[in-house]
């Protein structure tokens, strides 16, 4: 960093990685020079000197460190030379970078939910055409999208209970729209055994709910942001919340969405979006922060990125494993930036 126009410059502080700075090796003498710029490149050397990570590490905001900048030559011409001033360091700390793995082997758990659309646009699940009929091989696009991003997810949550949400039905026995129900029926416990559990629940309640509208994605993501919130109470790095919604297309209640997901943006969760059938996705992209940050329609801006959207026809012929990389691809660092910004370590990390 230069400083102009001053002889008493004050630089920002900075981070550099351990391993490029000495090795790793604390102890090792580091040679700082310092020099006078100039905008033609022919920086002028105003003077060096020689420390290590361990000695800078003593110095904290009430005990600076004073380190004299040498010039040799002149040192060497002048008798009463001393130095070419002083290069103060107010503090120097070394702090560790966790990654996705850390966090995991530190027993974070992820917390995985399922939302499924079940609005009159997927059409009749008896018809053929529909987004929601099972084929004779047993599967619909649901169901892809079910099993290859369940498949991986379960591997990373201990006890392998997954709640899975509809909405956009209306529910036996009065028909009342829901957007939050249990697919299993069962309210106070929507949880589902592993992805064949949320694969046998879908399959059931298809004869017994009846598809309406509209596409509302705010309850979903609202309850969900729920669990993640009191998730938060326990500040430590313990559960992460991920959430699956497919769906086959425009979000009826975008501003109450993009609110919800702003709001979740500073909870320990993300969205993942897959597209099914050939629609038009682009509320979607648009929830997918990845051009532009993500507003509320009260103009509040998302903290981080926490929506991920894929289209299931992108990768309606490609291995499972092609899809699933897609969509869990920014999941790792969704969950090391939010524990990060929390300042909160993996549970069982060993200290720096």
């Amino acid at each position: 960093q230069v400083i102009k126009y001053t002889l008493d410059p004050i630089w920002k502080p900075f981070t550099v990685p351990l391993v490029s700075l000495c090795d790793g090796d604390v102890e090792k003498l580091i040679k700082v020079m310092c020099y006078d710029y100039d905008s033609d490149g022919g920086h002028d050397f105003i003077g060096e000197f020689q420390t290590s990570v361990a000695r800078m590490c003593e110095a904290q905001d009430a005990f600076p460190l004073e380190l004299e900048c040498i010039n040799p030559k002149k040192q060497k011409k002048k008798k009463n030379y001393k130095n070419s001033g002083i290069i103060i360091v107010k503090s120097c700390k070394i702090t560790r970078d966790f990654s996705f793995l850390d966090y995991i082997l530190g027993g974070c758990q992820l917390m995985f939910t399922v939302g499924i659309d079940f609005t009159a646009s997927n059409g009749n699940p008896r018809d053929p055409s529909s987004l929601h009929y099972i084929n004779p091989m047993g599967t619909n696009e649901y169901l892809s999208a079910i099993w290859a991003v369940g498949q991986i997810i379960q591997d990373y949550d201990s006890d392998k209970m997954f709640p899975a949400l509809g909405f956009g039905a209306q529910l036996p026995p009065d028909w009342k729209v829901s957007h939050e129900f249990a697919i299993n029926f069962n309210p106070t416990n929507p949880f589902c055994s592993g992805v064949e559990g949320i694969v046998q629940a879908y399959s059931a309640c298809l004869p017994h709910i009846r598809f309406y509208g509209p596409t509302n994605f705010s309850p979903i993501v609202n309850h969900v942001a729920r669990f993640a919130a009191q998730a938060t109470q326990q500040e430590a790095a313990s559960q992460y919340f991920i959430l699956l919604i497919i769906t086959d297309g425009v979000i009826s209640d975008m501003d109450e969405t993009r609110h919800a997901v702003v709001q979740a943006s500073k909870l320990p969760m993300s969205i993942i979006i897959v597209g099914v059938g050939n629609a038009d996705f682009a509320a979607m992209e648009f929830l997918d922060g990845d051009s532009r940050v993500l507003r509320s329609y009260t103009g509040e801006e998302a903290v981080r990125d926490i929506v991920q959207f894929v289209p299931f026809r992108d990768f309606r012929n490609a291995p499972k494993e092609t899809l699933a990389k897609a969509v869990l691809a920014e999941l790792p660092q969704q969950v090391v930036q939010y524990f990060k910004h929390q300042n909160l370590p993996p549970i069982n990390s060993e200290p720096a």
